[in-house]
């Protein structure tokens, strides 16, 4: 008989789910620059309102044939999902009033070694040793491009905020993951939107923030970023059925990444740190993709020993030598 020995051997392979988490990353990291320009001519949380309340309006009108058949654990799933996404953003935004950003970006990068512990709580399932490798490398990267020098914690109300808001991202990741494969792809993917935008427009009265005066920018902007929303959530309901929350939380640490390259074609400069915790990210996402494979190596005197056997007793696949 043919002996083989398995020898190892490391690779990197992303799958179509995977590689369509790092575009709409991409997509999501180039947002910044829009939302820099838009909050020049209007308030955060109407703007973020408007930004889901589009989205959703947009999924309506995509999903609208399977709308009817909305279940009471879709529509739970779907408002659970549409309150952390208010909760991220809509805290991370008021957080911004009051703490600089640097010490905001500090905090809201906790959330990438959250996932993981979230994931384990959640699913029972503990990270491989390669993912818990990506998240180190993710997490420091984002530490890096956050300044962490310049972050002074206090445990201020805005600080306590934006942690808050953390912990509802790391939430949104696990919920997704949760839900993923068991409910309707198009009708939770209406149901979050159109909560996580009334919930930011029904935040205004609460923090003070007025109508701002009209303008086409900060429209085109909030129903731009609308259809760019809505193709994210579709994409992340989607790719997560089979992408583990701790993988995706890695890929979705590049967000800034791809902010700062849309920065840099718009004139912005990087210093030097920043560019390191960059490689860093990048080099988390390669590791955290990283597989052992055992590959069949057959031996020179087993090819020999079966070569020399009768056509019909030689192992299947293998012919003369």
């Amino acid at each position: 008989m043919l002996h083989t020995r398995r020898r190892p051997r490391w690779g990197i392979r992303f799958s179509r789910q995977e590689l369509a988490l790092i575009a709409v990353t991409a997509v999501w990291g180039a947002t910044f620059l829009v939302v820099h320009l838009a909050m020049q001519h209007g308030g955060p949380l109407l703007f973020v309102g408007l930004r889901f309340l589009a989205a959703g309006a947009i999924s309506l009108v995509v999903f609208r044939h399977t709308l009817t058949g909305l279940t009471r654990r879709e529509l739970g799933a779907g408002a659970a999902i549409g309150v952390t996404i208010f909760l991220g953003y809509a805290l991370q935004t008021v957080g911004l009033q009051t703490i600089p950003s640097s010490t905001s970006a500090f905090l809201t990068a906790l959330y990438v070694p959250l996932v993981p512990l979230l994931q384990w709580a959640v699913f029972r399932r503990a990270p491989k040793p390669a993912a818990w490798a990506g998240v180190a490398l993710a997490f420091t990267g984002l530490l890096l491009l956050a300044d962490p020098g310049s972050a002074g914690l206090t445990l201020s109300t805005g600080e306590v905020l934006t942690l808050v808001s953390t912990a509802a991202i790391a939430a949104e990741i696990v919920l997704i993951g949760l839900f993923a494969g068991t409910v309707d792809l198009g009708r939770i993917t209406v149901v979050q939107l159109l909560v996580g935008g009334a919930l930011s427009v029904a935040m205004m009265p609460v923090v003070g923030e007025a109508v701002p005066s009209f303008s086409w920018l900060w429209i085109a902007a909030a129903l731009g970023l609308g259809a760019a929303s809505c193709l994210i959530q579709i994409t992340m309901n989607w790719a997560q059925q089979s992408v583990s929350p701790t993988r995706a939380t890695v890929i979705y640490a590049g967000e800034p990444v791809w902010g700062g390259v849309i920065g840099r074609l718009a004139g912005d400069r990087l210093p030097g740190l920043a560019i390191v915790g960059a490689a860093l990210i990048v080099a988390g996402v390669l590791v955290s993709e990283l597989r052992l494979r055992a590959r069949p190596h057959q031996g020179r005197d087993d090819v020999q020993r079966d070569s020399a056997l009768p056509p019909e007793q030689r192992p299947r696949g293998e012919g003369p030598a």
